[in-house]
């Protein structure tokens, strides 16, 4: 599923909804889906990432294999830029941010089509391009959705 269409997924959340793992709410996960399509087209900007150089290669092919991404895993270079634990709500509600995060995915592709060669840093996984970025977030997206139960 690319991962624009979990939008549609979404809009089957409901602000009560608990989730199956961690502390995020149904919102903050949301927002939390905002901020990293965000620093997929650099309007966050991460100026290092956790994985050492020579684990790199590594770290893609795990990107790119079929395994799930941990849960309950915490990024330390992302709890130093937005903060650790869960952070304050942006939008008013759900159906506010869940919009927001579809106006951020529609404009990750225009952000492409415009930089094709752009490699924004991943705070996981460093540089990646285009495709690995899209990659990321539909790995990224069913982990989200699965902690809530959205997906199996």
């Amino acid at each position: 599923m690319a991962f624009s269409n979990y939008i549609n997924v979404l809009n089957n959340l409901s602000k009560d909804t608990k989730p199956n793992w961690g502390i995020m709410t149904p919102q903050h996960m949301v927002e939390h889906l905002i901020l990293a399509v965000q620093s997929s087209t650099e309007k966050i900007i991460f100026d290092r990432f956790i994985t050492p150089l020579d684990k790199l290669a590594i770290s893609k092919r795990f990107l790119n294999s079929s395994r799930p991404l941990p849960k309950l895993f915490v990024n330390e270079v992302i709890s130093e830029v937005i903060g650790e634990g869960l952070i304050p709500l942006i939008n008013d509600d759900l159906s506010s941010a869940i919009k927001e995060l579809e106006k951020e995915v529609e404009y990750f592709d225009e952000y492409f089509t415009r930089n094709p060669e752009a490699k924004p840093i991943n705070a996981t996984f460093g540089p990646l391009n285009y495709e690995e970025w899209v990659v990321f977030h539909n790995k990224h997206f069913t982990h989200h959705l699965t902690q809530f139960g959205l997906l199996e």
